[in-house]
């Protein structure tokens, strides 16, 4: 065998593996597709936004993991009201707030400061530590490459990773400090969105795919979404 032989059967034979792996990880997951009273389910769609609030249903270790069962959001910073945002998913331990408009004297995620307005009433993650992770179980329209943009805010910066079906896809993705010293209110400093233009690439299979999302370093963001696009190789 040839070396060109030797190179194409190896690469075929990682495929195989690669694909095998991510075939079983899919079919033991035991995590589900979020829904609720105002989202209907279903995994979330590729291409397409995808928000990391509705991550999956199952609980600590299966779901999420988070550094301790309470949500420092819903029924805590926004309280216990009965009202859909301030409530949401307030008994899981993933932490979650909303994007707040029109809010005076001082304006919160609509303010001046940010690098672009966020939708209102847009559900996110927050409070996040290293070493906390979720999932969210996405649905691939066609198989490929695809370019992820994402909307977040960061306070001192921060680093998380991607998993894709159980596997590192996109190693350590530093993410840009969003403090502007301008800002004179220092609790705002945890609200000033920024898009980040393709954070990362990554190969997606058609069909039923299970992202995880890593806090690598540092944390205290805010993530909104990864806005998935297809690109060429």
């Amino acid at each position: 065998m040839n070396w060109r032989m030797f190179s194409l059967s190896f690469m075929a034979t990682s495929v195989l593996t690669v694909t095998a792996f991510s075939q079983s990880f899919v079919s033991q997951y035991k995590g589900l597709p979020y829904q609720d009273t105002r989202y209907s389910g279903g995994p979330q769609k590729i291409p397409g936004k995808v928000l990391c609030a509705y991550y999956d249903l199952g609980g600590e270790g299966v779901a999420y993991h988070d550094t301790d069962p309470k949500n420092h959001g819903s029924g805590e910073l926004n309280p216990a009201d009965g009202t859909y945002l301030n409530e949401f998913r307030i008994h899981e331990g993933v932490d979650s707030s909303y994007t707040k408009f029109n809010r005076k004297p001082d304006p919160i995620d609509d303010s001046p400061f940010d690098k672009v307005v966020p939708p209102a009433d847009l559900p996110y993650v927050g409070w996040t530590e290293p070493g906390e992770w979720f999932n969210v179980t996405v649905d691939v329209t066609h198989a490929g490459t695809y370019a992820a943009d994402f909307l977040y805010t960061s306070n001192r910066g921060g680093t998380i990773s991607v998993d894709v079906n159980g596997k590192d896809a996109t190693g350590p993705l530093q993410i840009t400090t969003t403090n502007d010293p301008a800002d004179p209110i220092a609790w705002r400093q945890w609200h000033h969105w920024n898009p980040a233009s393709q954070l990362f690439k990554v190969r997606l299979s058609k069909g039923k795919n299970v992202l995880t999302v890593h806090i690598v370093a540092n944390g205290n963001m805010n993530l909104a979404y990864f806005d998935f696009k297809k690109v060429r190789k």
